[in-house]
């Protein structure tokens, strides 16, 4: 890959430029402002201006990459994704890159009672989130099956690491549920999720699923106790989940409301996979020795 532009470019999209230009790859990415745009640079990535809400600023964008990731969100209401549109018809209208991974969510699966969930499991999406992450998944692909483009879709839980810890949540005694009134949830390592986003451009089948998770699960108030040690704070106070739902986000309730334990077999055998974080502790060990954030 000679080329890549990466549409979304935060915290995972800067560690992924970062990998490739290691490699001796250039890299392109859009920016909506010019202090983003300021930004990029500063990490040595070519900045291009453009706003997905604002299809008429993307004319001018050509996919003159072998690679194209899309790590940019849907809107925040809907049941589908209009940037995702937005790009891929402008896309349609000149030159194309080979191969596109996008970055979906573990949602599109709902609740599973807590079962194991590999990527053959049927998708139920119960909240508008994620209804609108399968609705971009299923249009990228038909464009992909049209245009003759290699689509990988990589399924992702939440996402940890230096940055991106709650430790703001847990200074300010933000309580969660009770441990024996919680259900799975799963995570990956930003720096591992960067890697599988590289290893999916190179060896990804094409029109191919695959789970970015650390095959780890857990429970949130878990990971919100072994944060709070790692970086020595006093745990969270907890509350039932009736109490919960007093005060906590209609968002933050439906991550509670769903259970499920993801399969991350694929991405080990078919993209060879060797997490430098298999285990949250590993990860958090590391988060404490290169300094910790907020997120």
């Amino acid at each position: 890959m000679n080329r890549v532009m990466i549409i979304g470019c935060g915290d995972i999209g800067t560690r992924v430029a970062a990998l490739w230009q290691a490699r001796g790859a250039g890299v392109t990415a859009l920016s909506r402002s010019v202090s983003g745009a300021e930004r990029l640079r500063a990490s040595g990535i070519e900045p291009l201006l453009g706003d997905l809400d604002k299809p008429e600023t993307l004319t001018h964008i050509a996919a003159s990459s072998d690679l194209l990731y899309y790590f940019a969100p849907p809107p925040p209401v809907g049941e589908s994704d209009p940037r995702m549109r937005a790009l891929l018809d402008t896309l349609s209208n000149g030159p194309k890159p080979r191969r596109v991974v996008y970055i979906s969510t573990t949602g599109v699966y709902g609740d599973s009672g807590g079962a194991w969930v590999d990527e053959e499991t049927p998708v139920n999406p119960q909240t508008a989130r994620a209804r609108r992450r399968l609705d971009a998944e299923n249009v990228l692909r038909d464009w992909g099956r049209r245009q003759d483009a290699a689509i990988v879709i990589l399924r992702v839980p939440g996402i940890y690491g230096v940055g991106r810890l709650p430790i703001e949540a847990i200074r300010s005694c933000r309580p969660v549920v009770n441990e024996g009134e919680c259900g799975f949830s799963n995570r990956i390592h930003a720096d591992d999720l960067a890697r599988v986003c590289v290893a999916a451009a190179e060896l990804g089948r094409a029109d191919t699923i695959y789970n970015a998770s650390d095959g780890r699960p857990g429970t949130m108030t878990e990971y919100f106790n072994r944060v709070a040690d790692a970086v020595g704070l006093p745990r969270p106070p907890t509350v039932s989940r009736a109490e919960a739902a007093r005060f906590l986000s209609p968002e933050m309730l439906s991550y509670l409301d769903e259970s499920r334990r993801i399969d991350n077999r694929r991405i080990r055998e078919e993209l060879g996979i060797e997490l430098l974080y298999p285990s949250l502790q590993a990860g958090l060990d590391a988060c404490t020795r290169h300094g910790s954030g907020a997120s």
